[in-house]
């Protein structure tokens, strides 16, 4: 287990892009399109339910009179004021009821206390119905919905175990077939399990001993690539795993990570990347163009610290011995 002081520096990396994402609040506030049935949910909801999700995380790993804590609440308040007080899901849901968005934005901030009946109720009664339940979805997002309703109330019986052999993780593929897709998708899959890390008894045994293998390489890998934003993500999911396996933190990796951040401790996507972050963006004005190339990996960065630096000082559970699975080796 790494001492609290090898810690400090991580810690830092949370203060400071937790710092530099309080500063662009107005980036993350939803537009007048916030209802439009053709609005750019990526460019709206999509930031304002990645800020909320991770404020919730950093708010519930530490105590009320931490100053990151009390960062996040101000945050997290801020967020749901965008949502007119939750009223936002409610219309949302009347105008595109199976949609799952709202439902997945509400859960975020529904798991920091902040709920709105009336939206839980009708979301309830959609998701009673057959056209919800067989929409099709990709195997590690239909984790993420099962795992939002468990969050609202909308209680499925061992949801989790028939979904997850169907994702890219739970096959337990061979090792050097990872790349950039694969590895959003493992991220998420760890995150939805664990109910982004709040329970890492939620990941399997077997997913502790392979992750535990071959995170190290894989992470080696994004890092050398410059795919910061990724990095991030393996560096949450490394967290999760210390929790069970009592590893002590990649201080090679957090170093790297630390070292690409911006003057103002805010993370690129990737390393030298001059354009927008989606061909879309072309034309945005430079602030903004700044903002959607570097809020989700400083927001990752923020995630990945603070619970690099909540792991309980207590001996490794559950994992068993590990194994090495399906081949040798990461991706050059």
């Amino acid at each position: 287990m790494t001492a609290p002081d090898d810690t400090a520096p991580i810690r830092r990396i949370a203060e400071d892009a937790l710092a530099w994402v309080d500063t662009c609040r107005a980036d993350f506030a939803l537009g007048e399109d916030a209802l439009a049935v053709d609005g750019e949910v990526d460019n709206s909801w999509k930031p304002l339910g990645e800020l909320a999700q991770v404020c919730a995380t950093v708010a519930h790993h530490t105590a009320p009179p931490d100053p990151l804590h009390a960062r996040a609440r101000a945050l997290l308040d801020f967020a749901w004021r965008e949502t007119d007080g939750g009223e936002l899901f409610r219309r949302l849901q009347q105008l595109e009821p199976f949609a799952t968005y709202p439902l997945e934005v509400y859960a975020a901030l529904a798991s920091a206390g902040f709920r709105h009946p009336a939206f839980e109720e009708a979301a309830a009664v959609v998701a009673r119905t057959r056209g919800w339940r067989l929409t099709e979805q990709d195997p590690t997002r239909r984790l993420g919905v099962l795992r939002a309703e468990e969050r609202c109330g909308i209680h499925r019986p061992a949801w989790a175990p028939h979904e997850l052999p169907r994702t890219w993780l739970g096959g337990l593929p061979e090792p050097w077939t990872f790349e950039r897709d694969a590895g959003y998708a493992l991220t998420h899959v760890v995150f939805h399990l664990t109910d982004w890390g709040r329970d890492p008894d939620g990941l399997p045994p077997d997913l502790v001993g392979y992750l535990a293998d071959w995170l190290p390489p894989w992470l080696d890998t994004c890092l050398e690539a410059g795919m910061w934003d990724l990095s991030g993500e393996l560096l949450a999911v490394a967290a999760v795993v210390a929790r069970r396996t009592g590893d002590p933190a990649p201080r090679d990796a957090w170093q790297a990570l630390r070292a690409a951040r911006g003057p103002r401790g805010e993370l690129p996507l990737k390393h030298q990347d001059p354009a927008p972050a989606d061909p879309g963006d072309a034309g945005l004005p430079d602030d903004r163009a700044h903002f959607l190339r570097h809020y989700h990996s400083t927001l990752m960065a923020a995630f990945a610290a603070v619970l690099t630096t909540a792991r309980p000082a207590r001996p490794p559970v559950g994992t068993g011995t590990r194994h090495r699975h399906g081949g040798q080796g990461a991706p050059e």
